[in-house]
This record gives structure tokens, sequence and C-alpha cells, in this order.
């Protein structure tokens, strides 16, 4: 048994070496048919590699500055320069209706110089959009394909849009002098209310287009036209429709009186120093117009965003962000503290022997404003070593910590409001003398509406404390904005009717501003510039990595926010860059007057000798030496 046992296990041995020869012989010859299909095979593997499509290019660079910061430069003085030629044709409108209305042709000349003005920025805000545009396609191809996916009907139409807007532009620059009498006059008053429709439009359309990006609406299915709308009406698009309105105006009623100012510091003739303290009166009024309602429309929008996503409107007032308010409130506080000494400095040397008897209200309202400043700007955490920490019992406070809340500052940002309009008011109303029989009833009515507002105003300041935060977003921010209006809605028709009938005492005297006048329309400019592109950062560092809220994000290696001090050295660079171009602008378009100026020296020249400039009028532009006291506009 053992010599079979051996056997058959030798058998069984030789069958399975016999079988594995087997397998190994025909997994060589497997291997061999691979590696030679392989080595057939493999120039045709390299030829699809090579033929294959390449992926679409996401993002370019520039080396040095990089694409991001070439792009916000050029993308935030576009915006500038658009914020000006598209406020500009609104209070130049209003200026010409109320020459037409009263027949005094300086409020003409007023409009024809403002619009001067806007034909000068018009070429120049049309080449930074398009190179805006070049930039755009060239450094984000990706997120621009994208966005003409969507938005390609509204494209289309902004085209059409700017096509009519300069036509018009054209018909109602050239055709001022043409159509100056008669119907004609009515006709080119229609240009201009045309124009403001159509400028109006332009505005709108790449705001949907920029607001899509924080707070995108996106249709998987329909047609082209219902995703474009869809995209266009997201929720934070009329919001900032009616705050870049608001600011617009702003911006062009800042930067005329800015224009003015310097005009009327290089004055060399009594002529020329009435008209342009004149204009710079004007300027400051329409920026200060504008600037009473422009914080509830950054509270409407505000608003929005929180609705819309709360982690957002975190990350801008509550996020690392928070700080720019900090800044933003010191910029507001400045350009409140300009306009009013500039209405201030109008009521002391406009009107002789008023000085003594406004000095104990102007020393109130100052005071008034620089304690609301200085609650406004003050941080809700402080940046404190760990010692001071320590001591503070954290990093709030324990006494200014309570300054540092949303319900403080609308509280003093609403009385701030309050008092820049009694500022106004009150320099409405200088050297004139009320004749009305219910004149002493309405003065009572005014004062007890404007002590109860303000009264109204700081107890559900002070009361926001106390309750929940949508509570006090919801109703009492809102009331005390509502409050507010209305003061403005009651005081402002009631005034118009007293001075109706009013007898003047002390005729207003134009051209004697001290030269500081000047130099503080100039700084209103800078405040408000500065303030447009602080807010752009703000609104666009929001969204933070992503280039389309929540759909698309940013891939490239500039998906972080700028450092704070990284993004104020930029935006004071943007104001410097925007600052000398429109200086450029202003002394391009000045070159016609200057001609005129030395030709009128050297004596009466004969009409067409001066080479005037395009759409310039000899009865219009000439010499203002027929300046009248009656005359002088008050």
């Amino acid at each position: 048994m053992a010599n079979d046992e051996v056997r058959i296990m030798r058998d069984q041995g030789q069958t399975v070496t016999n079988h594995g020869r087997d397998i190994a012989g025909r997994v060589a010859l497997l291997a061999g048919c691979a590696a030679l299909l392989g080595w057939i095979g493999l120039p045709d593997v390299a030829v699809a590699q090579e033929s294959a499509p390449a992926a679409p290019t996401a993002y370019r660079d520039l080396p040095y500055i990089g694409s991001r910061n070439l792009v916000w430069i050029i993308a935030q003085l576009h915006l500038l320069l658009a914020g000006f030629v598209l406020g500009v044709p609104i209070f130049a409108w209003l200026c010409e209706i109320v020459g037409w209305k009263s027949g005094d042709k300086r409020y003409d000349k007023l409009a024809k110089e403002f619009t001067k003005l806007l034909t000068s920025s018009y070429a120049t805000t049309a080449l930074f959009g398009g190179i805006l545009l070049f930039l755009l396609i060239g450094f984000y191809p990706k997120l621009m394909a994208y966005l003409t996916d969507i938005f390609f009907p509204s494209f289309l139409v902004y085209c059409c849009l700017f096509l009519v807007e300069t036509a018009t532009l054209y018909l109602y620059w050239y055709g001022w002098d043409a159509m100056a009498e008669g119907s004609g006059k009515k006709f080119h008053i229609f240009l201009g209310f045309l124009l403001n429709v159509f400028a109006f439009f332009i505005m709108i359309v790449p705001n949907s287009w920029a607001t899509f990006q924080s707070s995108p609406v996106v249709l998987a299915e329909g047609s082209d036209f219902a995703r474009a709308w869809a995209a266009t009406w997201n929720p934070t698009w009329w919001p900032v429709n009616i705050h870049r309105l608001i600011a617009n105006v702003v911006l062009g009623g800042y930067i005329c009186g800015a224009y003015a100012g310097i005009r009327y510091l290089s004055a060399k003739s009594t002529e020329e120093r009435y008209h342009y303290d004149w204009m710079g009166y004007v300027g400051n009024f329409i920026g200060v117009f504008g600037l009473l309602p422009l914080p509830f429309a950054g509270y409407w929008l505000m608003r929005e965003i929180y609705q819309y996503n709360q982690q957002m409107g975190i990350t801008l007032m509550g996020g690392f962000l928070s700080w720019l308010f900090i800044l933003q409130a010191m910029l507001i506080g400045v350009l409140f503290l300009g306009s009013n000494y500039y209405f201030w400095l109008g009521i002391t040397h406009r009107i002789p022997g008023s000085e003594t008897q406004y000095r104990k209200p102007i020393m109130a309202m100052l005071i008034i404003l620089l304690l609301c400043l200085g609650v406004w700007m003050t941080p809700h955490s402080l940046v404190a070593s760990l010692e001071e920490a320590q001591k503070m019992g954290g990093t709030h406070h324990p006494l200014l910590g309570v300054f540092g809340v949303m319900s403080a500052k609308m509280t003093v940002s609403n009385l701030m409001v309050l008092v820049t309009f009694m500022s106004f008011i009150m320099y409405w109303r200088a050297g004139k003398q009320d004749t009305a029989g219910w004149a002493k009833a309405a003065k009572a009515l005014m004062g007890g509406v404007l002590g109860l507002a303000a009264i109204a105003v700081i107890i559900l300041g002070v009361w926001g404390y106390f309750v929940p935060a949508i509570i006090r977003i919801n109703y009492f921010s809102t009331s005390q904005v509502g409050i507010v209006i209305f003061v403005m809605l009651t005081i402002t028709p009631l005034t118009a009717l007293l001075l109706k009938s009013a007898k003047t005492t002390t005729e207003m005297v134009w051209g004697r501003m001290p030269p500081r006048a000047g130099y503080a329309l100039v700084l209103n400019a800078v405040m408000v510039i500065l303030l447009m592109t602080l807010m752009g950062y703000a609104r666009s560092s929001s969204r933070v990595h992503w280039h389309i809220y929540g759909v698309m994000r940013d891939s490239s290696q500039y998906a972080f926010s700028p450092a704070l001090g990284y993004a104020a050295a930029l935006m004071a660079l943007n104001t410097f860059l925007f600052c000398m171009l429109v200086a450029f602008i202003f002394w391009v378009a000045t070159m016609g007057d200057k001609a005129k100026a030395a030709a009128s020296a050297k004596g009466a020249p004969e009409a067409g000798h001066i080479p005037a400039m395009a759409g310039g009028s000899q009865a219009l532009d000439g010499p203002a030496g027929d300046v009248s006291e009656g005359n002088r506009p008050v």
C-alpha cells in the first residue's frame, strides 16, 4: 500500500507540474500578444491623445499686476465715470426746466455747462467700458461664457439702449441753441426727459448682471428670455437700482460742486466768482438733496441681503468686512460735516449781518453732529492687546461697547440727517421775513414736528436694545426712517409756502465766499468717491470665494477676499486715478472757455472768429458782464 500511495502521489505531482507549465506558457503567450498589440497600437494612442480637445481655459493672469487687480481698477473707474454720466443729466434737465419756466437764462446756462461736462465724460466712460469687457473676456472666459449664456437677450437690449442714448445725447447737446425758443425749447426739454429715461435703463440692465452674482436666480429650463428675466429679477436688483440712482445724483452733484469750487478759486473776475459761487451752491445743494435719502436706500439694500442669505449679511455687517462700516461712518460723517460747513459759510458770508444771528444754532448743530459721528464710528469690538482685553473684561468696552451696535448707529445716522435737513432749511430761510398771517402757527408746528421726531427716534433707538433683533430690524429701524421722511415731507412744503409770501430783508450776495468754501466742495467730492469705492469692495467681497454666490465657485489663485489694508490702498489708488481723470476731462472741456476769454480780453471779436467748442453758444457762453443785482438768483 505504501509503494502504491507513493506512486500515485508522484503521478499527481507530475500532473500538477504539467498544468502549471501549461498555464505559465499561456500567460506568457498572452503577455507577448498584449505587448505586441500594445507596441502596434501605441502610435494610435499617441495620435488619439494629440487629437483630443484641450480643456477650456478658465482663467488667465497678468504678471506683476495680477488680473484681479487690473479688473478691479478698470471696473471701478468705469463705474465712477458711469455714475457721473448718469447722474448729471438729471439735474441738468431740472435746471433747464427751471430756467424755461422762470425765464432766467442763468439756469439755462448752468444746465448747459453741466451738460458740457457730461459730453466730455461720455466717450471716456464708454472707452473704459470697452476695456473692461475685453479684460473680463480674456481673464475670466469661463465665467463670461456662463453669464453670456444666461443674459444674452439683455445684451441685445443694452446695445439698443446705448445706441438711442447716444443719439439722444447728440441731439440734446448739439441742438441746444437751435431749439432755444418756443416749441423748439419744449422739444429740447422732451429730449432731456428721454435722455434720463434711457440713462436709467442703461443703469439697471448692467445692475442685473452684477446683482445676479450676489443673489442668483437660476432656471434650469425655459426659453432664453425666461431664464434671462428670472436672473434679472433677482432679490437685490431693485434695492441696488434705487441705491445707485440716488448715489449717482450725489456723485454728480458733488463733482459739479468741486468743479465750481476749483473754478471759483482760480477766478480772476467778479463775474466768474459770482457765477462759480452760485454753481458751487447748486452742486452742494444737489449733493445734499441726494445724500439725505441715501442712508435709507442703503438700509433697504442691506435688509434684502439679510433676507436673501443671512450668512452673507453676517459676513458684511458682523464678519471681517464689518470694519469697513466704521470707515464708512467716518467718511459719511466728514461728508455731512463738509456739506453743513458749506451751508454755514454761505449764511455768514453771503448774507451780510447774519453771522451773529446764526452763531448759536450753528454751534448747537455742530456739537450734535460731532457727538453723533463719535457714536457712529465706535466699533462693537475693539482691537486690543491681551492685557487691555483682560482689563476691559473682553473685547467689548464696558461703556463704549453699547454704542457699537446697530440700534445706536441707526439712531445717530437719522439724527444727522435731521440736523443736515434743518441746516438746509435754515439756509433757505435766511434773509427772509415771514408776512403770512399763519406764519407763527406754521413755525410752531414745524418746531413741534422736528422736536417730537427727534425724541421718537431716540426712544426707538434705546428701546431697540431690549427687543429681539428681528423686531428691531423690521419695525423699529424702519419706523425711525419713516419718521425722518415724514419730517422732510412736512416741513419742506410748509417752508416753500411761507417763503412764497416772505419779504427779503437782506439780499444774498454771491462771490464773497472765502477760499475754504472751495476747498470744502473739493473735500466733499473726494469723500463721495472714497465712499463709492469702499462700498463697491464690500459688496463684491461679501461673495467671498464665489464668482456667482452658491452657483459658480472661484477656483483661481485669487479665490479669497483681499485684506482690509490691501483693499484700502487700492481704493485710495482708484480715487486718485479717478480724480486725475476727471481733472483732465474738465481741463479739456474748459479749453474753449479760456480761448474765448483770451479773445475777449484782446477786444470784442466778431462772431465766428472764436474757435467755438462743439455745441457752443455765442449768446450763452459770452462774458457774463450783464449780471445785475436784480437778476441774481436767490
